[in-house]
């Protein structure tokens, strides 16, 4: 049995830290997760349904639960044909025009963004290309909290992109850290062409 514990980590990062367990048992078993409330023992849950897994949670004190998935025989290596990965990249297009999620608490809606786009690295299906701008120029920049997570999306083929009049407008112009330049133009054109457009 694989342990995991999670208490104390803020979302999604028990869900990744399940998924991982899961995906290095390369077979079946189980994964023990440890976790401190009820709204991260519901995303497991869910989690688990989504993919099939036979699952139990119980409350062992107060602020703690287990969560235990069982995890079926992976099918036998011959058994399994060998094929090319499609591309991990749907025609998503994500715009992000504040340094904020949603209205309310500043602070939290900073947090709330972070964890979105630490989240996005940890998607089977990675979005096409990310859009920054007015508020939202600043999270491509030196010092931007979520620089690693974005350079992590970069280094899969996701396009970051950032909107030059709103680096200009703040005196970023000189601070871009990663992704690309770009204009309204394009920004209009990447916006109209997608399939799906996510705005956080």
């Amino acid at each position: 049995m694989t342990h995991v514990d999670a208490r104390g980590d803020a979302c999604p990062l028990p869900v990744v830290k399940a998924k991982r367990a899961i995906s290095e048992l390369k077979g079946a078993g189980q994964v023990e997760i440890l976790v401190d409330n009820e709204i991260v023992v519901q995303n497991l849950t869910k989690m688990a349904q989504q993919k099939g897994y036979q699952y139990s949670a119980e409350k062992l004190v107060e602020g703690e639960y287990r969560v235990l998935f069982t995890i079926g025989e992976a099918p036998a290596a011959e058994e399994t044909p060998a094929v090319c990965m499609p591309d991990a990249r749907t025609d998503t297009v994500v715009a992000i025009g504040a340094n904020t999620m949603g209205a309310g608490a500043e602070e939290l809606g900073k947090t709330l963004l972070k964890a979105f786009v630490f989240a996005l690295t940890q998607q089977d299906k990675l979005p096409k290309t990310v859009l920054f701008y007015n508020g939202g120029a600043s999270l491509t920049c030196e010092g931007s909290p979520m620089l690693e997570d974005l350079k992590t999306l970069e280094s899969e083929g996701v396009e970051i992109m950032t909107c030059g009049t709103c680096l200009n407008y703040y005196g970023l112009t000189e601070k871009l850290a990663v992704g690309s330049v770009t204009n309204m133009y394009a920004i209009v054109e990447k916006l109209t062409h997608a399939g799906n457009v996510v705005k956080p």
